[in-house]
């Protein structure tokens, strides 16, 4: 078995979920389920944030134009359902689903197309980074769903490799980045240069990012995603020496 994992960084209002996010920077939604058939997709939804940006969650699935993961520039005309199945101060859970026409696609259209079948997905949007984990077989074609994927997405959206590697045999965790893609790399190795972890700091986010030449919200994005995975290496290197932390 084979793992993709990458993500997708939405420009303005070519994503209304990943509009609603980027308003609401503390919000995330996650998969609970996805599937996908030629014809139909549905999917369960969890996501986390104020009641603000739960309401702006909500109301950017249930808009009657936006069909969760299509990746079509227009209206595609599919037939879709979208329920509300918990929604509580801090927590929303939502059931989509929608029946292709011709001009719909998605990433897992696009992955069934290209991969095969037998597909398991899991995604994390937060802001406008959308990012996706596809574990496949390793019999299909990786380049051509690429290249499908990034022709589907147009100007829409910028495409940032994360990982392509085996399963390990050990049920891995979807928050886990898996390693560190180059971009990450690079913004955290930019920020140790520029004194971004000094104290006080050298420079902030901001400064980082006009230096590096990216959004500001894709850097915050990187260093995040870097910081976890190393965080997470520290502390299971730790449990599995046996020795305690020295504070």
């Amino acid at each position: 078995m084979r793992e993709l994992a990458f993500a997708l960084e939405y420009e303005p209002g070519c994503n209304r979920v990943a509009d609603a996010l980027a308003e609401h920077p503390d919000a995330r939604v996650r998969s609970l389920s996805l599937h996908a058939t030629d014809d139909r997709l549905w999917r369960v939804d969890h996501a986390t944030g104020s009641r603000e940006a739960l309401d702006a969650i909500s109301a950017a699935f249930l808009d009657t134009d936006y069909y969760a993961d299509c990746l079509a520039t227009e209206d595609c005309g599919a037939t879709q359902t979208t329920e509300i199945l918990e929604h509580t101060d801090d927590a929303l859970v939502l059931y989509s689903r929608w029946e292709r026409t011709l001009t719909c696609i998605s990433v897992p259209h696009l992955a069934r197309t290209r991969l095969g079948d037998g597909l398991l997905f899991e995604t994390r949007h937060e802001a406008r980074h959308y990012t996706w984990r596809i574990i496949h077989s390793g019999e299909g074609d990786v380049t051509a769903f690429f290249e499908d994927l990034e022709a589907a997405v147009g100007d829409c959206a910028r495409l940032e490799m994360l990982r392509t590697a085996d399963v390990p045999g050990a049920a891995a965790d979807p928050n886990d980045p898996g390693g560190l893609s180059p971009e990450q790399e690079a913004a955290l190795r930019a920020a140790v240069e520029h004194g971004y972890y000094e104290s006080p700091r050298v420079v902030d986010v901001g400064e980082l990012a006009d230096h590096l030449d990216v959004p500001r919200s894709t850097l915050t994005y990187r260093l995040r995603r870097a910081e976890q995975y190393l965080a997470k290496r520290h502390v299971d290197g730790s449990q599995l020496s046996g020795s305690p932390t020295q504070l």
